[in-house]
């Protein structure tokens, strides 16, 4: 493990007079399977992976959030060790943001909408911490989860205006048996409410099959999704879009890779997911 950018700069650059390319998964920790298939995939398209584990404080727009989020360091180890990671790098605050930072990445247009509309700041938390990990890593591939689309959206844009050399992968969104996609957030949610936390997926995939059976109306498809989620007493919807893949601007008439997004409040905790229409991806068995 290293925790200061100076130790995990050096590293970088003796590996890389060896020859050796760069994969990165720049994470949160509290680690479960969707991490470990980033890792995987970046261990498929690099020499040596690093991972970041960070709890970025400035994409929390609510205090309690950044307090309660799991704190999993030893298990997070264990997972990286077994997983075949170079360097778990974890800095404190302190290290990321010394004092007197005042520097903010902003992506235009992107950050302000669906889950920027609803976290205001969180993006600009997101594409800050993630300029200052590619500076420190340098790169040659990143791994990002689809589960957070519009995350993903945003950082290329920033990968893009900003000229960083590095190829953004994302890899497909990894769910639980019953179709929940994988979350940390999860951990957080009695036992009912992870139940009723299943109609975020039930709604989405009806959509799919829906769209592939030739519905295409977006309204339609978006009261399919609609309908599951009220279905439960306990998931309260925030949004529900069908959006362009790269705008994320929503659609009239849907097509194979429009994305449907879906925010909820499950039992107090915010959930978010998607698919992508044309896809043929099915929860796993």
């Amino acid at each position: 493990m290293i925790t200061s950018s100076e130790g995990l700069r050096e590293f970088v650059v003796a590996r890389r007079t060896e020859g050796s390319s760069i994969g990165f998964v720049p994470t949160m920790g509290a680690l479960h399977h969707g991490h470990l298939s980033l890792i995987d995939v970046a261990h498929e398209n690099a020499d040596l992976v690093v991972v970041s584990a960070f709890v970025n404080p400035l994409q929390f727009d609510k205090a309690e959030d950044f307090d309660r989020y799991p704190d999993t360091r030893r298990a997070d180890e264990e997972m990286c060790r077994q997983r075949g990671v170079q360097v778990l790098y974890r800095p404190n605050v302190a290290e990321m943001y010394p004092s007197g930072f005042a520097t903010n990445v902003h992506v235009g247009g992107l950050s302000s909408i669906l889950e920027g509309a609803s976290r205001p700041g969180h993006f600009d938390g997101v594409a800050t911490v993630v300029a200052k990990l590619f500076n420190t890593v340098d790169p040659d591939v990143a791994v990002f989860g689809a589960k957070d689309f519009q995350q993903v959206a945003v950082i290329r844009r920033m990968v893009t205006d900003l000229g960083f050399r590095v190829r953004i992968i994302v890899a497909p969104t990894v769910r639980e048996s019953d179709g929940l996609a994988m979350s940390s957030r999860n951990v957080r949610l009695d036992a009912e409410a992870r139940g009723a936390a299943t109609q975020l997926s039930k709604g989405l995939f009806a959509a799919r099959a829906a769209f592939q059976s030739g519905t295409t109306n977006s309204n339609t498809l978006v009261d399919l999704v609609a309908d599951h989620i009220g279905a439960s007493p306990l998931v309260t919807a925030d949004y529900v879009h069908i959006v362009d893949p790269y705008t994320l601007q929503p659609v009239d008439i849907a097509g194979p890779d429009d994305v449907v997004l879906v925010a909820a409040i499950v039992g107090g905790i915010r959930l978010i997911d998607n698919l992508v229409l044309g896809d043929d991806d099915l929860p796993e068995d």
